[in-house]
């Protein structure tokens, strides 16, 4: 990558591709929120998804990819948090789970619908930290949940925001990620 991301890692179970890509979108866009307990069990049957849970601290974090207002009143819930709550549940993590301290600013295009270079723009500049809870990230480890990993646009703008918020270190956890 000529431009590495701001991710100090990125961990994923699975490949996207068939069935995992049919089931994630039963997930995500047909309200089967069921299917984040299975994904969270993938997750937690790699080893290092076990081990860099088990290595977060009380003061550390498991926080959600947030959507747009605008999507989740579409959606009606946030997959990400969904994943992120049934990891946090399943794991015994002693991290602190949050919703609302990353947040996204502005709706943009699904990041499906684009080619790489347009998805780096189009979240760029998209999230920020709740500059009232900015504090709570200082020198902490963050672990950033979302469904699928494609081009890393979402998840590196993310965690763009979060380290210059503070936060000491921030890995990317994934269901899914699209093969090389």
């Amino acid at each position: 990558m000529r431009q590495p991301l701001p991710l100090d890692g990125c961990l994923a179970a699975l490949d996207y591709r068939y069935p995992w890509s049919e089931l994630l979108t039963r997930l995500k866009f047909q309200q089967q929120t069921g299917w984040a307990g299975f994904f969270a069990d993938r997750l937690l049957a790699q080893p290092a998804v076990a081990e860099r849970l088990a290595g977060l601290e009380a003061d550390d974090w498991v926080l959600p990819l947030p959507l747009s207002r605008q999507r989740l009143a579409e959606r009606g819930f946030n997959q990400s948090w969904e994943l992120a709550k049934a990891l946090h549940q399943r794991s015994r993590c002693t991290a602190q789970l949050g919703a609302g301290l990353l947040l996204r600013l502005r709706h943009t295009k699904p990041q499906s619908e684009l080619k790489r270079a347009a998805r780096l723009g189009n979240v760029q500049g998209v999230f920020a930290v709740d500059p009232l809870q900015a504090h709570r990230l200082v020198h902490q480890h963050v672990l950033l949940v979302d469904d699928v990993m494609t081009s890393g646009a979402s998840l590196g703008a993310a965690a763009l925001a979060l380290k210059k918020a503070g936060a000491r270190s921030v890995t990317g956890l994934v269901v899914a990620r699209t093969p090389p």
